[in-house]
């Protein structure tokens, strides 16, 4: 906090006292360190092992689920973790790769599951429920470190 010159401690507790909600729901929102270290990872390394492991994935729950995509893309979303085209092209944020596999896993059905459902449908949630029954953890992992692994960027 930045406190203007001439404030009085009063004024200061003051303002405070007035902006603990806001205050508390900031700091509530902070998102946890994950300790990701930029020179450790590099972009290219890091596209290159999620497309085998969106591929991989991908190949086998499309089966399980019935449906069939017609590609798979790793792209730098900056607000995605994925997405499915109506033409059947699944789109995948590279970051994913750096987030717990059952996380990457989690995303890759959501998406697959959009062959079948394209919408956020009571019936689409049912089906990702019948093959990822807790697949609420993950959601909840994303957006409580989403922010980070979407702001990450490796060095050159």
């Amino acid at each position: 906090m930045t406190v203007p010159r001439g404030a009085s401690r009063a004024d200061v507790e003051r303002v405070l006292e007035e902006k603990r909600p806001w205050i508390v729901d900031q700091r509530r929102r902070q998102v946890p360190r994950l300790c990701l270290e930029p020179s450790s990872v590099s972009e290219s390394e890091a596209r290159t092992a999620a497309r085998e492991l969106v591929s991989m994935l991908a190949q086998t729950e499309a089966e399980r689920i019935g449906v069939a995509y017609r590609r798979i893309r790793i792209g730098g979303q900056r607000t995605r973790w994925g997405s499915c085209s109506p033409r059947g092209t699944l789109s995948f944020n590279w970051r994913l790769v750096l987030a717990p596999l059952d996380v990457l896993d989690y995303v890759v059905v959501h998406e697959l599951c959009h062959l079948r459902v394209p919408n956020h449908s009571r019936a689409f949630w049912a089906l990702v429920e019948g093959h990822r029954p807790h697949w609420r953890r993950q959601r909840d992992w994303l957006r409580d470190h989403g922010p980070e692994l979407l702001a990450f960027r490796p060095q050159v």
